[in-house]
């Protein structure tokens, strides 16, 4: 499992040593969905605290901030996945592993593979849920 973890991360290097575009992408937008996810629901709540029969502005800038951040979410996944599939050819090309220990290298790099896209579809639902409440608003 150790090896690999390294061997992703070792990925993640390659990819930016190689200048692979969606990694660049991804850093590139880091600080402003960084930004706007610390911002979204404290400016989504306030807003839906004080408004009575119709939506703020500050709820729409929250749900708008909110949904950079769950695009985010969506471009780290090529990534992710392509680090993991940069791992696993580490791992087999300079014969670490082998048999069992490379299908369980396989198994951990896929759960943690599952546990972003998982993420992924936590924050779009709760951005869907974003939408409904300010649409309780109308």
């Amino acid at each position: 499992a150790a090896l690999g973890i390294a061997a992703h991360e070792a990925g993640h290097a390659i990819q930016h040593a190689q200048g692979y575009a969606p990694l660049q992408l991804r850093n590139t937008l880091f600080p402003v969905a960084n930004l706007g996810s610390t911002l979204a629901f404290p400016l989504f709540f306030i807003g839906f605290l004080f408004s009575r029969n119709s939506p703020s502005i500050l709820m729409d800038i929250g749900i708008f901030l909110f949904a950079g951040a769950v695009l985010f979410s969506v471009l780290t996944l090529p990534v992710e996945f392509d680090a993991s599939k940069r791992a696993m050819a580490l791992l087999k090309d300079t014969g670490f592993l082998r048999g069992e220990e490379l299908n369980g290298a396989r198994s951990v790099l896929s759960a943690a593979a599952l546990t972003y896209v998982a993420s992924t579809a936590m924050a779009a639902m709760q951005l869907v849920r974003m939408f409904i409440l300010r649409g309780s608003r109308d």
